[in-house]
């Protein structure tokens, strides 16, 4: 299995920070005056759970170790997860599997990566729509995000899970409601320099690296760049066609240091 965490060029801690157009958020402000954004952070709480809980985290004794762990993980992907050669086939216990693959994650890195950029973008972004339109946003787009990416590879037999797709979709859609947040990376290449550049010019970045790594990608285990390109796109539209008459972007200025999501297939 390939842990690819981070993208080449934002593998780095990185800070936000918005500084957009005036406009006001749907979620109610706590006694301390930030706003309360409680799907982000159950969806956090959920995936971490169910993590600790399955095989994949390693820490269950129930589930044994060595081969017997590996067997045990590789059935749980399986169960949970999405089998592209399975999806379109008059089952509809496989029909599910693009939901419940957003609740699963293949390794400690893959959940904390795409957890932390979740708590950072998936908050500012609830802020913005709203719990209950947020919750269906994220669910919805993972879904698609996920069965896009099976219908590209409807001969694949190896499993998909993560909630990548879903983050990418939060991507998209903060990408049209901050475009002027400030995204200070240290890029690798350039010896760890700390360089702000607005969400307009570091999202398009990272998805440009997506549709690269997707062209090279193959059939085998590995980070799912498809569906990274169909989240950003469809959440990117959302948003554009809920929110572009006009309605700004939060105001507030906040500072978070986040880290890249990135979807992964298991074996």
């Amino acid at each position: 299995m390939i842990r690819n965490w981070r993208t080449a060029a934002l593998r780095t801690v990185r800070t936000v920070r918005t500084v957009g157009t005036p406009g006001t958020a749907r979620t109610p402000r706590t006694a301390r005056g930030r706003r309360s954004t409680p799907v982000t952070h159950g969806l956090i709480v959920l995936c971490c759970l169910l993590f600790v809980l399955s095989p994949a985290a390693g820490l269950n004794p129930a589930y044994g170790t060595g081969e017997e762990l590996l067997a045990a993980q590789r059935a749980y992907f399986r169960r949970w997860g999405v089998i592209p050669a399975e999806l379109f086939e008059d089952s509809p216990g496989s029909a599910l599997t693009p939901a419940t693959a957003l609740f699963v994650h293949g390794s400690w890195v893959h959940l904390l990566g795409n957890m932390l950029f979740l708590h950072v973008f998936g908050a500012m972004t609830e802020e913005r729509m709203g719990r209950l339109q947020f919750a269906l946003f994220h669910l919805g787009c993972g879904y698609l995000a996920l069965l896009g990416y099976a219908g590209a590879n409807a001969h694949s037999q190896q499993s998909l899970v993560g909630a990548s797709g879903a983050i990418s979709a939060v991507l998209g859609a903060f990408l049209f409601l901050f475009p002027h947040a400030r995204v200070t990376s240290l890029l690798p290449f350039l010896f760890f320099l700390p360089l702000r550049f607005p969400a307009w010019v570091v999202l398009p970045f990272w998805a440009a690296l997506q549709w690269l790594a997707a062209g090279r990608a193959g059939d085998g285990p590995g980070v799912a760049y498809l569906a990274h390109l169909v989240g950003f796109g469809l959440g990117f539209v959302f948003a554009w066609v809920r929110f572009g008459r006009g309605t700004g972007a939060c105001p507030r200025v906040r500072s978070v240091p986040v880290a890249g999501p990135e979807g992964e297939k298991q074996p």
